[in-house]
């Protein structure tokens, strides 16, 4: 007898044996009858319709869906403007940096008339000098009211302001560069590309209006003379201006007038007073004003009581109280030889002294 499942005449010849139907493994699942392009009528629609008994289904849509669409759409777009962009960009290409200007300087020895003039109250120096209404240290060294230019902000011409009074302060005030020993607080200051005329004029100085130590800071020699009063006096003015669209320039003058004793002495030598004057030009470029350094391409520096016939420039050598200018100026200068620079003194006039 054949089983339940088959037909009452039993299986047909040739097929396969245990009641297998070959076509038991094919599921017919929803979305297989959803996917089939023929579709048989019902018995009703058959009837009132008189139509064929199946019917042909319109194709499946297997296009892509709406968010992969979308997602297709942005890479496109992103991918046209990074073309767009490679081919036309915003940004200028920078133009080439200019070489920084080497420092031109000039140290002009002042020499007194007569007698320096010297007591031992410091004080009493200065109430009787014209620096009797300088200010002492940095306040000396205040900054201007800033405002911005055409091509920089109000903060970038504070900083180049602030570096043009750091250097100055250091340069001209700080004790430790005063005496011949620190020149790494000045340096600091500098733009990179000036570093190796500043090394070279402490390495190898010379009076060739580029290499002398004098051109860069105010530094006494220190087997000579040594600060009475560290609270140097100062009087000055700082300026701004814009050179072009890419640098600002900072004019600094500045007079500082400094208490001086024989270095070693016990305290009861006689004081005098010694006065430099200092011109310095300043440029700045956006490089600079970031990093807080800065270019000095002019110093231009009057220095006394010296005497003309000593050399001033590693260190300036005043002439103390009591003392006087030694007789004789600096040898002549040859025009026509090369690499020879000239050589200038001046007089220090009566009334720059203290009165005493």
């Amino acid at each position: 007898m054949g089983g339940p499942g088959d037909p009452p005449e039993g299986a047909p010849e040739g097929a396969p044996g245990g009641g297998e139907d070959e076509y038991r493994s094919v599921v017919f699942d929803e979305s297989f009858i959803r996917a089939a392009r023929l579709q048989e009528f019902s018995a009703q629609e058959r009837i009132a319709d008189h139509a064929p008994a199946v019917r042909r289904r319109p194709p499946l849509r297997r296009g892509l869906s709406r968010q992969a669409l979308v997602l297709v759409l942005l890479i496109a777009i992103a991918f046209g403007t990074a073309i767009y962009m490679g081919v036309r960009h915003p940004y200028q290409t920078p133009a080439a940096q200019e070489a920084v200007e080497p420092l031109r300087m000039t140290v002009i020895p002042l020499a007194p008339e007569g007698k320096v003039p010297g007591t031992a109250d410091t004080a009493y120096l200065y109430e009787h000098s014209p620096a009797a209404q300088f200010k002492s240290g940095a306040e000396g060294v205040p900054l201007p009211a800033s405002r911005r230019t055409a091509h920089f902000s109000d903060s970038q011409v504070v900083s180049a302001l602030s570096t043009a009074k750091d250097y100055i302060v250091r340069s001209s005030l700080d004790p430790d560069v005063l005496t011949g020993g620190e020149v790494r607080a000045v340096r600091v200051l500098l733009d990179p590309d000036q570093l190796g005329q500043f090394d070279q004029s402490f390495s190898r100085p010379t009076a060739d209006g580029r290499h002398a130590p004098t051109g860069w800071l105010v530094r006494f020699d220190p087997s000579r003379a040594e600060l009475a009063d560290r609270k140097v006096r100062v009087q000055g003015t700082l300026q701004a201006a814009e050179a072009d669209s890419s640098t600002l320039e900072v004019t600094a003058d500045h007079t500082f007038v400094y208490a001086l004793r024989p270095t070693g002495a016990d305290g009861k030598e006689e004081v005098s007073l010694f006065t430099v004057r200092r011109e310095l030009h300043f440029r700045f470029d956006r490089d600079d004003l970031r990093l807080h350094q800065g270019q000095l391409v002019v110093s231009y520096v009057q220095a006394g009581p010296l005497s003309c016939a000593e050399d001033s420039t590693n260190h300036l050598r005043p002439l103390l109280a009591g003392q006087t200018a030694k007789e004789g100026g600096p040898a002549g200068t040859d025009p026509y030889a090369t690499g020879s620079a000239t050589a200038l003194c001046g007089s220090l006039a009566t009334s720059a002294q203290p009165k005493v």
